[in-house]
């Protein structure tokens, strides 16, 4: 019994090791690569919009 349950938890431990040892495909880092230029290019969207707002914010107050 002993030794069943040691090789059931080898297997499990086995298991998870391989999951995580396999390497990404080409074909699944691509998306990825994708989302990360959309992300960051929406990120300097962002900032060109608050550099505006701080700019029209500074105007106005020299306004006023």
């Amino acid at each position: 019994m002993n030794k069943l349950l040691a090789a059931l938890i080898a297997t499990v431990f086995s298991a998870a090791v391989f999951a995580q040892a396999t390497p990404a495909t080409a074909a699944a880092s691509a998306p990825a690569a994708k989302s990360e230029a959309k992300a960051e290019k929406s990120t300097k969207k962002v900032a060109k919009k608050s550099k505006k707002a701080k700019k029209v914010a500074a105007e106005e107050k020299k306004a006023s």
